[in-house]
């Protein structure tokens, strides 16, 4: 790869890691987990979004996705995901986004043709209410990381913002619901919802991923 095309390969990096951040916080805003004063309206690719108007949820959700940029510009990011938890600590939904960056081939698109397609992502999500389920009562929600291999801790100040993740594992294949998927050059992205299936038992095992430290 020469200079230009690892140029390249970082600015699509980082337009996705913008998209990333608007993303989660308008998937926040769409599952109730706050009150609809908790954010403003903004204008972001051309389509309305949501904004954080509190500064320590604005700050979590921008250093998640941020945070992600170095990982995904050495292909360790697999899948981000927005969970959503009970009480118990159990997952109850998952917003997946599942991605592929091919750098090789990053040089050939304009920043525009890459905006234009995510754009049809955030067009997507705010219409996606009737896909999701309520909330239960004293739940909360976090940004976990699923890497093809795991940092070493201390190796970077990057990793140094990101800790193993204690959230449990549902053990069956989970209920899949499409949202949205892009497949070109260079960026293959799927958002996806997964459900526990009803068989789901109720002891669950750990994952071995990240999710950024709490704000």
């Amino acid at each position: 790869m020469n200079l230009k095309d690892d140029n390249q390969s970082g600015e699509v990096g980082r337009t996705l890691v913008e998209f990333m951040e608007v993303a989660i916080t308008m998937i926040v805003y769409l599952k109730g987990f706050y009150p609809s004063a908790a954010f403003e309206r903004r204008r972001y690719m051309n389509v309305v979004v949501q904004r954080a108007r509190h500064p320590e949820l604005r700050d979590y959700i921008h250093s998640a996705a941020s945070g992600l940029l170095p990982f995904i510009e050495k292909g360790l990011v697999e899948r981000v995901a927005v969970v959503f938890f009970s009480e118990d600590n159990v997952p109850v939904e998952r917003f997946i986004f599942k991605l592929t960056i091919k750098p090789s081939c990053a040089a050939l698109v304009e920043e525009g043709q890459l905006e234009f397609a995510l754009r049809s992502f955030l067009i997507k999500l705010s219409v996606s209410k009737p896909l999701v389920k309520p909330l239960p009562l004293n739940c909360r929600w976090e940004v976990t990381a699923y890497l093809r291999s795991l940092p070493q801790v201390g190796s970077s100040k990057e990793a140094e913002l990101w800790i193993p993740t204690d959230t449990k594992q549902w053990q069956n294949p989970p209920v899949l619901t499409p949202v949205k998927s892009l497949n070109s050059e260079p960026l293959c992205l799927q958002l996806y919802l997964e459900h526990p299936s009803l068989s789901e038992p109720l002891n669950l095992v750990n994952p071995k991923d990240v999710a950024p430290h709490d704000p």
